[in-house]
């Protein structure tokens, strides 16, 4: 579902990105092409700043935004999502944050102001917070990062690691194209 914020904001979605008919995007938000948003995901941007601005979301190229992942922004503060970056299954991304290009989020993870630079991967059920990740880095699942003084215990991303990110990213670009292909059939 695509719909306005109170501002009158409505999403901007490229005609090659696929959004799931359950999905809800609001507001200020900008999808770009060939983008994978998948059943249940929610992306808001309706809150505004002290004078009533809001900086946008936006879902670079090549992304994919998995099922039942929230994306959401605090008092107009933007998000943005680098391109062939992938957002796992109910993970929350929320602003004020940017997430570099080709980077891997896993299952259940949640990033709350702070930057994941590019190649980064967060593993399953993390949390990254008011800090700021190299590029390149690895944070291993159930791993807690509140500061930038906690990264210097994370360990930097191995090959097979970087491998498996890039495979999730080309598997959801086939599944743009499947599923802009039999949109008509549901």
């Amino acid at each position: 579902m695509i719909r306005r914020n109170p501002n009158g904001d409505l999403p901007v979605v490229h005609e090659t990105a696929f959004v799931d008919p359950t999905a809800i995007l609001c507001g200020k938000v900008v999808v770009q092409q060939n983008v994978f948003i998948g059943p249940y995901a929610v992306i808001r941007a309706d809150e505004v700043d002290d004078d009533g601005g809001m900086d946008p979301i936006v879902i670079g190229a090549n992304s994919n935004i998995q099922d039942g992942v929230v994306i959401h922004s605090k008092a107009g503060a933007g998000v943005t999502i680098g391109e062939s970056t992938s957002i796992a299954h109910r993970s929350i991304v929320h602003g004020p944050c940017r997430v570099g290009d080709n980077v891997f989020i896993g299952f259940n993870s949640v990033l709350f102001n702070c930057e994941v630079g590019d190649g980064s991967v967060v593993r399953h059920n993390s949390v990254v917070e008011g800090c700021h990740v190299p590029p390149g880095f690895h944070i291993p699942s159930t791993t807690n990062v509140h500061s930038d003084a906690e990264l210097a215990r994370v360990v930097r991303v191995t090959t097979d690691q970087t491998d498996f990110s890039e495979s999730v990213a080309q598997t959801n670009l086939e599944l743009v194209r499947g599923y802009k292909r039999i949109r008509n059939e549901f």
